[in-house]
Order: structure tokens, then sequence, then C-alpha cells
């Protein structure tokens, strides 16, 4: 079965809203567009050429497909990884309004969301990674779709923005099992669901020593 990838890069508070330029994503009146340029070193290339090499498809929200349709079918460099992937491999995008996509090898999915992406991982082929779609990103967690995630968190606060993680997304435990640290400031973790939100408390029994109690979270 083929893994489903989710990639993306925050602030340190956790915004992942228009990372690459001012005109990306303005909503809200977001004025830090292109708060990632600043961070741009060799290693970030190295981290997307690897993730990139094990990707057999893309998944997409509506608005990052608009954003990326607009800007990589002009990048026609042979030598660049991230256009020739983009531009040549499947790509998957959920939209109930999209009906006609221009861009080379597009399918919408438009109905039964979850089923939909199910079926494209039981497909053979290398993984599935969806890139920022902060919107479709609660959904795939809700139906545990989500296989691994790849954060790159920058040495930023930005203070507001669309976050990665938006209110409402269901609650999951992590396990990291990769982090690289770039020559900027930022590191790239790698983590991978493995299931509900354990809690505890801690406490001081008779004898005054410290105590730890486990339990289920309750959701």
């Amino acid at each position: 079965m083929r893994k489903l990838v989710m990639a993306a890069f925050v602030s340190l508070d956790g915004i992942a809203q228009a990372p690459g330029g001012p005109e990306e994503d303005p909503e809200g009146g977001f004025q830090y567009g292109g708060w990632q340029f600043p961070f741009a070193d060799d290693e970030l290339g190295e981290v997307t050429d690897r993730l990139f090499a094990r990707t057999g498809a893309f998944l997409l929200g509506r608005r990052t497909y608009d954003i990326f349709a607009a800007y990589w079918p002009q990048v026609t460099d042979p030598n660049d990884p991230t256009a020739s992937a983009l531009n040549a491999l499947p790509k998957y995008v959920v939209s109930t309004t999209l009906t006609d996509p221009e861009w080379h090898n597009t399918t919408v999915i438009s109905e039964d969301v979850p089923g939909a992406i199910r079926a494209l991982k039981e497909e053979d082929g290398g993984d599935i990674l969806i890139w920022g779609s902060t919107q479709l990103l609660p959904t795939l967690l809700a139906h545990d779709l989500v296989d691994e995630l790849v954060v790159g968190i920058y040495p930023v606060v930005l203070g507001h923005g669309k976050r990665l993680f938006a209110e409402g997304t269901s609650a999951r435990t992590l396990r990291l099992t990769d982090s690289t640290r770039t020559s900027s400031g930022a590191f790239f973790n790698t983590y991978e669901p493995v299931g509900d939100v354990k809690v505890g408390t801690f406490g001081v029994d008779d004898a005054g020593a410290q105590t730890a109690t486990a339990a289920d979270a309750q959701t």
C-alpha cells in the first residue's frame, strides 16, 4: 500500500500561510507572505529532493492547486526536480467546483473524498504527497489516512495567519522518526501517527515523592 505523506512549512507558532511569496495567499490581510524566503538554504533543496524522489502522485486542496498551477507549468527547466515532478506526475485535486483542470495529468476528486483516497493508496506506485492544503488536512486526519508528516519548522513568529492544524483537527499522538537541522536554523521533522492522545496527572504521595498516573483522554 502506498503512503500518504503530508509536507508543510510552518513558523514557530504554527502558521503555514503563504510561505512562498506575498501573492501566494493574502487572505485575511496576511502581510507576511514569503516569510520562508530569508531562510532558504541548500538543505531545503536536499530535503525536498529526497521527498520528491519517493513521490508517485500529488494530492492537493483547491487553493494550493490553483497556486501551484499558476506557477509550476512555467518552470520548464528539465534539471529542476521539483518542477519536473509536479508537471509530470499525477495530481489529484479535491474540489466540488473545478471541472476542467488545464494542468497536465490532473484528476478532480469531487465526492467521497476519504473513499477515493483510500482507493488511491491501494494502487501501485510511489508515495502520495499532500503539500500544504491545510483545509484538506483535517479530513484526512479524521479518517486516519495520513501515514507520515514532514514539517519544516522555521525560527520566526508571525502572530496570525492560517495554522497547519486548524481548530477542530482530530487529536492524535505522533512519533518523531527523523529530524534534520538546516544551516538557517529550520528543523525538518518527520512524524508518524501512532494513536489517540493519552493524558496523565503528576502528583505527590504520602511520603512526599512525585507520582505520575496515566489515563485515556476524554473526547
